[in-house]
């Protein structure tokens, strides 16, 4: 940590021992949005600094050559810093700043929290999900960092070449999680080594990192595209393969063997506080466990009424099981060739770009694109999901669809499926909020799930207004995603709270939707090893469409779906209650104008 920041912590610390009125700022409105501004700008300059992949992701190449520093110590560090800035941010006079500076100092200080809890609840100790994870992060590397110039080549191998060092920290971390019984559960780590075994190649060429090497830019000089290639193949030899390989006889020799017995968060250490602060980071929201299960049974009966209507329409015979049984075993819903599924979610794609401008009155400039979920992740991962770019770099936005085992990626799921993940989904939300101008870059690049996640369930639901859906068993797909979503209000509360088996979570999940049996094993374990994570959609959904029919109504004829969206994503990624305050100042300057 450099001079300037411990001094400024050293203050920050100073402020704790006076009195709260000597503490704040002046109630003059340009003393309080100064120091807030003043403050903002350090807190996002010490996580750039604390994790230079994140920087990296953000467009900020400062510290392209650097790997986070993941050590226990280091942790421990940034905790008691981030304590120092939420104590100072706490004195700052929030009635004297305006209604953007509210919004910014009320998400960063959520942020400060939520990081803190995280810290002393032990989160940071299990640095893995069941689909997830530090190893699978770092692989994306290649296509995550710039690739123009020789100083970025350079970056990118001095990345490479502290990978065993990072890993080396990682590794301390888990045998830490090993001794105080915070682990991911041993049930779920069945096959999970696939994602280190991938990586450990005899041959550079055939390792993912090699990329950057076989499409170098053609301006650059023959000598130095010579250099980098063969400094690149020594890199992936003695630093990647070996980095990963230590992982993987750790994993296979002491993780596994070692990981907990128990499934849910209630059966870690101080697991009640732990799942009760999941709930509230992913979701923004002051509900108990026991409120979002009865949500989820509510929200899972009106869905399934839903659902058995359109078994009526098709004119099926049979009862519901059925019905899913006919879903999942039927050809006709499924592709053939991966190029075939790719090009169906191109096509879906494409078509919901035709329906932009009649949605929305702002677009991103940002373009994505449509490619197969890496072969080193398909067999543990969802079936599709979507990958950002830094706004000024030369990458666009990716829209990733799983090809592996494709008679668990039923067609009829996947106009839901590429809404969500692409557009108007997540592509389109993330874009714009990067783009946003005027704003700080935590309101820019900070992301809530609930907003988020919410955002993408209902930019399914947006398909409806757009024509799409209009094959009945389409229509089933997107209340088949739906029902998932609803599902998993019941099923991550039944796992952390409530005692649930694997079984009682695959068998739910199996007998309400029309999902594969694949990908509902994938998605349990997926949800056994992210608690909370999973709440976020439904309840983030349920919000959105709160604050619409609220708009709806106070504004009758006068509403305006495209200035609804725009105003919705016209901040960033906000926490719920915070959103709901934008748009009831919305809808007051709508009737207003009126």
């Amino acid at each position: 940590m450099s001079r300037s920041k411990l001094r400024r912590l050293s203050a920050c610390l100073a402020l704790l021992t006076l009195p709260s009125a000597a503490c704040r700022v002046d109630r003059n409105p340009g003393g309080a949005a100064a120091t807030l501004d003043g403050l903002l700008r350090e807190v996002w300059e010490f996580e750039l600094e604390a994790d230079p992949l994140f920087a990296t992701s953000t467009g900020d190449t400062r510290y392209n050559d650097r790997l986070p520093d993941v050590s226990l110590e280091a942790e421990r560090a940034r905790a008691d810093a981030r304590r120092a800035f939420l104590a100072t941010l706490e004195q700052v006079d929030r009635a004297a700043l305006d209604a953007q500076r509210r919004i910014s100092l009320d998400v960063q200080a959520r942020d400060l929290r939520d990081r803190i809890a995280e810290y002393d609840l032990g989160g940071l100790l299990v640095p893995l999900t069941a689909d997830d994870g530090f190893h699978i992060s770092f692989a994306q590397l290649p296509t995550g960092m710039p690739f123009g110039t020789v100083a970025d080549y350079d970056n990118y191998l001095a990345r490479l070449r502290a990978f065993p060092g990072w890993i080396e920290q990682y590794i301390a971390v888990l045998r830490e999680g090993l001794r105080t019984g915070n682990t991911m559960p041993r049930i779920v780590l069945e096959g999970y080594d696939v994602t280190m075994a991938s990586h450990v190649v005899d041959d550079p060429a055939q390792s993912v990192f090699w990329a950057p090497f076989e499409r170098m830019p053609a301006g650059m000089a023959a000598a130095d595209q010579e250099r980098l290639r063969v400094a690149g193949g020594d890199a992936i030899r003695s630093a990647v393969v070996p980095g990963y390989r230590t992982l993987l006889d750790f994993f296979r020799t002491e993780y596994i063997p070692g990981a907990r017995t128990t499934l849910g968060a209630s059966a870690l250490p101080d697991g009640e506080a732990f799942y009760a602060h999941r709930i509230r980071r992913y979701t923004t929201l002051d509900l108990s466990a026991e409120e979002i299960h009865r949500i989820g049974l509510g929200e899972v009966e009106r869905i399934r009424t839903e659902m058995e209507a359109i078994i009526r329409r098709v004119g099926f015979r049979g009862d519901f099981a059925a019905f899913l049984t006919f879903m999942r075993t039927d050809p006709r819903f499924y592709a053939r060739t991966p190029e075939e599924l790719l090009k169906q979610a191109g096509w879906i794609t494409k078509r919901m770009d035709g329906q932009l401008p009649a949605l929305f009155g702002r677009l991103p400039r940002q373009p994505y694109t449509v490619e197969p979920v890496p072969a080193h992740l398909a067999p543990k991962y969802t079936s599709g999901r979507y990958v950002g770019a830094p706004p000024s770099g030369t990458q666009p936005g990716t829209y990733w669809v799983n090809t592996y085992r494709l008679e668990s990626r039923p067609l009829y799921n996947l106009e839901a499926l590429s809404l969500h993940e692409a557009v108007p989904g997540h592509h389109l939300q993330i874009a714009l909020s990067q783009e946003l101008e005027g704003l700080p870059p935590l309101r820019r690049f900070t992301y809530h799930s609930a907003f988020g996640e919410g955002w993408g369930l209902y930019a399914e639901r947006l398909g409806l207004d757009a024509g799409f859906y209009t094959d009945p068993y389409s229509d089933f797909g997107r209340l088949t995603y739906e029902m998932w979503r609803a599902c998993r209000l019941v099923v991550d509360t039944g796992i952390h709270a409530m005692g649930w088996t694997r079984q009682q979570v695959i068998d739910y999940m199996a007998s309400n939707t029309a999902l594969p049996l694949h990908e509902v094993t994938t998605e349990t374990d997926r949800y056994i090893s992210w608690p909370g994570q999973a709440l976020a959609y439904k309840l983030g959904e349920l919000k959105i469409r709160e604050l619409r029919a609220r708009a709806e109504t106070a504004l009758g004829a006068a509403f305006d779906v495209r200035g609804f969206h725009d105003a919705v994503l016209a901040n960033g990624s906000v926490p719920l209650d915070v959103l709901e305050h934008v748009i009831d100042a919305w809808i007051a300057e709508r009737r207003a104008a009126q």
